[in-house]
């Protein structure tokens, strides 16, 4: 399927778990707990008071060479946002940042992979928030920093 034909299907609607594609076009999902969403509010919460521009996205479909990957919490510049206007089902570049909150369905090579395919298309910085609430920030995909180079006030636990 495309991504287009996934959002348009009506029996996807409203579904409680994230959806992604793989390189082949087959859905795969995952299943979400409540402190995951909870944990993605944090986020969204302490991103907006940080912040004094851009656009905080949640759950944005990204196109990439292995399928639509959908990172939990994205930000994006104004740059980018005024770029990446319309009715895109998914984006074609990553945003600046792009956020993953590990549940325990996530594999160590799934977590690589997609911080690859996100500096691969553009983000400037990704961040990985552990089962915990421990934040991780990359600035490539194996550069782990210890604080946002964009967002350095950003805490370490959320």
């Amino acid at each position: 399927m495309t991504w287009a034909e996934i959002c348009e299907d009506k029996s996807l609607a409203d579904l409680p778990y994230k959806i992604e594609t793989n390189e082949h076009g087959s859905i795969i999902m995952s299943p979400a707990k409540h402190w995951h969403g909870k944990r993605q509010g944090r986020i969204v919460r302490h991103l907006d008071r940080i912040s004094r521009a851009g656009e905080i996205i949640t759950e944005v479909g990204i196109e990439t060479g292995k399928g639509v990957k959908v990172p939990d919490v994205s930000w994006c510049s104004d740059e980018f946002a005024a770029a990446h206007v319309g009715d895109e089902y998914a984006l074609t570049a990553a945003p600046d940042i792009c956020i993953e909150v590990l549940s325990e369905s996530n594999s160590g090579i799934e977590v690589d992979e997609k911080k690859f395919l996100y500096f691969a298309h553009g983000a400037s910085e990704v961040w990985i928030c552990d089962m915990l609430g421990a934040m991780a920030f990359f600035i490539t995909p194996t550069a782990e920093v210890p604080q946002s180079k964009l967002f350095p006030g950003f805490p370490a636990q959320v």
